[in-house]
């Protein structure tokens, strides 16, 4: 460990932030797993697939309280009291919530108003806790590793979401193997819901074995905590490099939602004689494949001059080489066709988030990072997510499910020349490879 000038304080702090990550993405594919089986457990069945469209828009609920979270507990807690100490809070609440889902009653006990209803408090609630996960986690790791590596460590971290996937689509494959159809039906998705304390428990036990960012340590001590850091960011930070960071989150979201997300409906959907075993296998090895594209762009991304360069190298090169392919020869063929053909998708889509968290937290002042990264990764889910609704209205067996994925090459191609750097002072080492310059942020 020493050997990349990190020490272990600083690899517990990165462990613990890609552990908060690792939840987001067990609990938000637990609920793509069982979206089609919710769908006719929370809703009538004379309303057909648009209590699938209902369920999906879950979600939207549950994405739209992400922003929401990011800038009250970045703001309250991230960037005033301490990365940790947000951070043990906000894995608590999203545990709660998250494995509460599976206490909901169901259309047939509690009549059509209640389910719904509740599953939307709950999502909504599940939000507020999860979007300051990404923040607070992403500022902890990166203001604890020197910046050369950051790149590599910053795709590891991201990659928690797609191990997160890749566990909870083989704990799916069980429950489904165990209960059968009708007995996951009955019992199983409750079980799949509680299961999800499970990552949040032991996240929470790393967390207290975590130290706060030395970054933020020394802010306290030299007295330099913001007392307003939301309005800072927004008066401040508010500049070409926030819009550009919206408008990159955005669009990487939009195409992280409208295939990781719809990856086991679609399954579903476009075969309607696989079973729940095999939708949960396919997902995994989906997910398996996608790990390796982030580590690589992660370790790809130290010969690269600039995050920015980064993601516009691995946006084009998504766009041209995986896009035509996937629109032509999937939701044609058979199961192991799309199973290929997503699977080339998702490692070349993996490789273009593998230096988000450097980019990011690179972005924003010190005083108001968490708040920062917070609000624009979770306001672009947010966007990605919304857009995503009317995706789910094309899942229709026969028809294309989304479309526009290389919205994510022109997004990363746009932007402000030069704020492709670390703000000065505020990550430790004042500038990395690749930098042109070094930005002073007041």
């Amino acid at each position: 460990m020493q050997g990349t000038g990190a020490s272990r304080e600083g690899w517990v702090q990165v462990i613990s932030a890609y552990a908060g990550w690792l939840m987001d993405g067990y609990t938000t594919i637990a609920y793509a797993l069982a979206a089609v089986t919710l769908s006719s457990l929370f809703f009538p069945s004379r309303i057909g697939f648009f209590g699938l469209i209902a369920t999906f828009g879950g979600l939207a609920s549950e994405e739209v309280a992400r922003p929401v979270g990011a800038v009250i507990l970045g703001n309250f807690l991230g960037d005033r009291v301490g990365r940790k100490s947000m951070l043990t809070l906000t894995i608590l609440g999203f545990s709660l919530f998250s494995a509460a889902k599976g206490l909901l009653p169901t259309y047939s006990t509690a009549g059509f108003l209640a389910p719904p209803l509740l599953l939307y408090i709950l999502l909504f609630a599940e939000g507020l806790f999860a979007g300051a996960e990404y923040g607070g986690g992403t500022a902890l790791s990166m203001e604890s590793v020197p910046a050369r590596i950051r790149g590599p460590v910053g795709a590891f971290v991201q990659s928690g979401y797609g191990t997160g996937f890749f566990i909870v689509s083989f704990v799916y494959a069980a429950l489904s193997t165990h209960y059968g159809q009708a007995g996951f039906t009955a019992m199983g998705w409750r079980i799949l819901f509680f299961t999800t304390a499970v990552p949040g428990l032991l996240t929470l036990a790393i967390r207290a074995a975590a130290r706060e960012s030395g970054v933020f340590s020394d802010m306290k001590e030299r007295q330099e905590i913001e007392k307003e850091p939301v309005s800072a960011l927004f008066t401040r930070g508010w500049a070409p490099p926030l819009a550009f960071s919206l408008v990159l989150t955005s669009g990487l979201l939009f195409i992280n939602a409208a295939t990781f997300t719809f990856y086991p409906s679609l399954l579903s959907i476009l075969h309607p004689g696989i079973s729940g075993s095999l939708v949960g296998t396919y997902s995994a090895y989906i997910n398996l494949v996608s790990l390796f594209g982030v580590w690589l762009g992660g370790l790809i991304a130290l010969m690269v001059p600039g995050r920015r360069v980064a993601m516009l190298v691995y946006g084009l090169t998504f766009t041209v080489t995986v896009y035509p392919p996937t629109a032509f020869f999937a939701f044609h063929g058979t199961p192991s066709l799309d199973l290929a053909m997503f699977s080339v998708q998702a490692f070349f889509e993996a490789m273009v988030f593998s230096t988000l968290p450097a980019f990011l937290s690179e972005t924003f002042s010190k005083k108001y990072r968490a708040t920062g990264v917070g609000v624009r990764l979770q306001r672009g889910w947010c966007d990605g997510r919304v857009r995503d609704i009317h995706s789910s209205l094309h899942l229709r067996p026969g028809e294309e499910p989304f479309h526009g994925l290389d919205y994510v090459a022109a997004d990363s191609g746009r932007g402000h020349a030069g704020r492709d750097c670390p703000v000065q002072g505020d990550l430790e080492e004042g500038g990395r490879r690749g930098c042109d310059h070094v930005v002073t942020v007041p």
